[in-house]
């Protein structure tokens, strides 16, 4: 063949060799070992292979009669070392998967999904196996975008694609706890038979997954109804990253009914899930100290209080046996408490950032002898595009330092702040360059992932959307100011428009650079060629979300305008109202087309709908 297929993760030893095999038209695959394990995976295989190349795939568990006949076979060997490991052997009269476990042989299938891109596939031996132990992705379902059922599902066969084996639906107050509906009521939450049904779902294609629960920060939409007030640690406000919030936010650690309520959470959550684990959160605990907890605090200190109360939790969660996961970046600010912590605890070393200090924090836990996993970030909350090279570095960091110190973990977040405005189809670049630096990090630092993007998840004949996406990420450098957590254009969306916070060092010069490179990158939206099922549905998320972008970068010169004394050019504001309107109007329809209602209104569309709003004050005047 002139070319060889394009194999994503790539694997740790892959040797071609001459020659190939002409699959038939009427191909068997043997599931020698784990038949009814294996069997979801194989009929991954059989759907790809059927729509791809037009064959049919039989799926039996007897080589019987099957002597002369070209067919696959997967084995079970000792021989292989790593239980998720895994031997692909390509020869001129045979395809042959060896494991030692069924989840080893079901990313061999994987794989050999990916070699049959043709009806010769080359002769080849592979063998592959993990860095990491658990490889994952956490989805934020609680900033409003809670996915259908449909939608989970196929996020799902994407994640079994590409070798994950671990799936978070981080949760503040998106499930339907039967004693709790006033808090979950408006927000279309996940049900218990929903998680069920998923569970069954992740199981049967070798992901755990995790509950996963917040448990003393990030509870402000429990803490602002009545019942709740008595656990709050304040009502009245609180000060963190430098401004002021109003109203609740933490769970008070020296509350006595805070313990208990959680148990009673637990009670109802946990039974759903079939994971041996279970994140309990507890990250930017802020206000502690601020409120109700201020006199034990300055007599105790910070962590001290907050080391206590997440001792008590590690309690309840070992008492309905699971092992408990929790975001590490209290903790990590007085090292000293984490040789406190238990040593069947698992701490989650998180940060979003290119140059977070991944090696000094996991070598702390590492000393310490507390299990961790390192959690990167997709960067594409609070931008509307991502910010491709950051999270390329944030992930390439994680990983190196990941392995340097012996995390048991990597856990690729997806964040949905202030409204979760970007478009899923942003994510799964990011998504997949953190599965294939988890799976080997030094087979894949230099992996062509925009070019699996467009052939594997989008099907896309042009071959030109995985380099657009990449592109598009990165276009929040070309205003050419620092960006942190977020892009400017992602920024300037949830400002008040008279609001010249964000525009220190923005020139307009800045901010019609990035218009025009936007608008070259969108040029190529019409040659786009799409076969995915959803593809006419991306292309119109695409445009939206450059519309956003572009709707952002004239919002700042209007902003700039207003700042620097002058008035506004009456016909650019309506040309920004209209356009807004026209935006909000294609979001909804949008969000509805992946995602449930609740949410939509009250974070998504919010923000929006205000700078609208402040466009028809402009106007008036």
């Amino acid at each position: 063949m002139s070319t060889t297929p394009r194999l994503f993760p790539v694997p740790k030893q892959v040797e071609w060799r001459s020659g190939g095999i002409d699959l038939p038209q009427d191909l068997v695959l043997v599931l020698t070992a784990w038949p009814q394990e294996l069997y979801p995976a194989a009929q991954r295989l059989q759907q790809q292979v059927q729509a791809r190349l037009g064959m049919t795939v039989s799926i039996v568990a007897s080589t019987v009669g099957l002597a002369d006949v070209v067919h696959v076979e997967v084995v079970a060997t000792d021989s292989i070392a790593h239980p998720q490991g895994y031997e692909l052997t390509v020869s001129p009269k045979q395809i042959r998967i060896a494991a030692q476990d069924p989840a080893g042989a079901a990313y061999g299938l994987a794989t050999l999904g990916q070699l049959c891109s043709r009806r010769q596939v080359p002769c080849v031996v592979i063998a592959d196996q993990p860095d990491f132990e658990r490889r994952g992705v956490m989805l934020d379902i609680s900033r409003g975008k809670v996915p259908t059922m449909e939608t989970l599902y196929r996020f799902v066969e994407m994640l079994a694609d590409l070798k994950l084996n671990e799936f978070q639906l981080y949760t503040e107050h998106t499930f339907a706890y039967r004693k709790h509906q006033q808090v979950w009521q408006n927000w279309s939450p996940m049900t218990g038979e929903q998680i069920l049904a998923l569970d069954r779902y992740c199981r049967e294609r070798f992901i755990d997954l995790v509950p996963n629960q917040n448990s003393f920060g990030h509870m402000y939409d429990w803490l602002i109804h009545e019942p709740y007030h008595h656990l709050a640690e304040t009502l009245e406000g609180w000060k963190g990253w430098g401004i002021w919030f109003d109203g609740p936010f933490s769970l008070c650690p020296t509350e006595p009914a805070v313990v208990p309520f959680l148990g009673e959470l637990y009670d109802e959550l946990l039974p759903h899930f079939s994971s041996a684990y279970f994140n309990v959160g507890c990250d930017e605990t802020l206000d502690v100290g601020q409120g109700r907890s201020k006199e034990a605090v300055e007599q105790q200190g910070e962590h001290r209080v907050y080391v206590d109360l997440l001792l008590k939790i590690y309690d309840q969660v070992k008492a309905r046996g699971k092992t408990m996961q929790f975001w590490g970046d209290i903790i990590i600010k007085a090292p000293e408490y984490i040789a406190e912590l238990p040593k069947d605890i698992v701490a989650l070393e998180w940060g979003y950032e290119a140059d977070h200090p991944f090696d000094s924090h996991c070598e702390a836990f590492a000393k310490a002898g507390v299990p961790f996993y390192v959690c990167p970030g997709t960067s594409t909350w609070n931008s509307l595009a991502g910010r491709t090279d950051n999270a390329y570095g944030n992930m390439l960091n994680a990983a190196e330092n990941g392995l340097k110190h012996g995390a048991i973990g990597f856990l690729n977040t997806i964040w949905g702040d202030r409204g979760h405005q970007d478009y899923q189809p942003v994510s799964y670049l990011p998504i997949a360059f953190g599965a294939g630096v988890s799976w080997s990090l030094e087979t894949n630092r230099e992996a062509d992932v925009p070019a699996y993007l467009s052939e594997a998840l989008f099907v896309d004949r042009s071959g030109k959307i995985g380099q657009v996406l990449y592109d598009l990420g990165n276009v929040y450098q070309a205003i050419g100011v620092p960006s942190f957590n977020g892009s400017l254009m992602g920024y300037l969306l949830h400002q008040p428009v008279k609001s010249d916070r964000l525009l220190k060092d923005v020139t307009a010069a800045g901010l019609e650079n990035a218009a025009a490179t936007i608008r070259r990158l969108a040029a190529a939206f019409g040659e786009l060629e799409l076969g995915c099922p959803d593809g006419a549905l991306v292309l119109r998320e695409l445009a939206n979300g450059v519309r956003m972008l572009l709707h952002a970068c004239e919002l700042g010169k209007l902003k700039l305008t207003l700042r620097d004394g002058g008035a506004p050019d009456r016909a650019h504001v309506q040309r920004l109202a209209l356009d807004m309107d026209e935006i909000i109007a294609e979001h909804r329809l949008l969000w509805l087309e992946r995602n449930r209602l609740g949410g939509l209104e009250e974070r998504s569309l919010k923000p929006l709908r205000q700078i609208g709003q402040d466009y028809a004050e402009l106007l008036k005047v």
